[in-house]
């Protein structure tokens, strides 16, 4: 009855263990959404080093910002492992927005 116990003891902080991780993914997933978003309207208004900072706070740890440009607009990703690089699993969001008036054509950066 013990060593079965002890089993079954394992196995629920396991799944726990599992639970948590899918949790943490989603919140990292909603996190590189965000901060594509904010990330693309701040580049947007031609304020590109506030777009870093903004990706470096809202973002999860370690997200890295692309962006892409076009005539006229931008688009944006954020990408960054899950959980610092212990899930296998790659996050990231994509944003895009039309260029403000007088900001010129899309910049593609890194």
């Amino acid at each position: 009855m013990t060593v079965e116990a002890a089993i079954a003891v394992c196995a629920l902080v396991f799944v726990l263990g599992l639970v948590l991780a899918g949790f943490a993914a989603v919140s990292g997933q909603l996190r590189c959404t965000d901060a594509a978003s904010e990330a693309a309207r701040l580049i947007a208004r031609g304020q590109r080093p506030l777009a870093e900072r903004a990706v470096a706070e809202i973002g999860p740890p370690g997200a890295v910002l692309t962006t892409t440009g076009e005539a006229g607009a931008v688009q944006v990703d954020v990408h960054a492992a899950a959980l610092g690089g212990m899930l296998p699993i790659d996050l990231h969001g994509t944003a895009y927005a039309v260029l403000e008036p007088g900001e010129g054509s899309g910049r593609a950066g890194g």
